[in-house]
């Protein structure tokens, strides 16, 4: 006799979500260089945005020492960023990298969400990632 029970619907997986960045190798080195070297126990760097600057807005990295229930966390390559999560949007798709020249060594931001940037290279102008359907 078959079961008089309908079939039990399945149940849709949620989507994974996508790694908010990505680093180079020469980002993570120079990340782990300098969790190694901190003066104090650090758990990795953190990435934001802030408004100012003659494009509109600029990146911050500052070290992190805790990890905070709102950070979105980022493991590449053996290091890890802290995003901040009113900076997610913008940084969605985000590639850190560092340079280093005999004139200056910083983080660069290869960011598909940047629409322009001052002709001195400290800020940008971003637009916040489109969802995709």
């Amino acid at each position: 006799m078959a079961s008089m029970n309908p079939p039990l619907p399945t149940i849709a997986k949620p989507r994974p979500r996508p790694q908010v960045m990505r680093l180079t190798e020469a980002a993570a080195a120079r990340i782990t260089e300098l969790t190694q070297r901190a003066d104090s126990e650090i758990v990795g760097l953190r990435v934001g945005i802030k408004n100012g600057g003659c494009a509109g807005q600029s990146y911050t990295v500052e070290y992190a020492h805790e990890v905070r229930p709102t950070d979105e966390v980022v493991e590449d390559k053996g290091v890890k960023i802290l995003v901040d999560p009113k900076a997610v949007l913008f940084l969605l798709g985000t590639e850190m990298d560092y340079k280093a020249d005999r004139m200056q060594a910083q983080f660069i931001f290869n960011n598909p969400n940047q629409v322009s940037a001052c002709g001195c290279g400290e800020s940008v102008q971003l637009t916040a990632a489109k969802a995709d359907h």
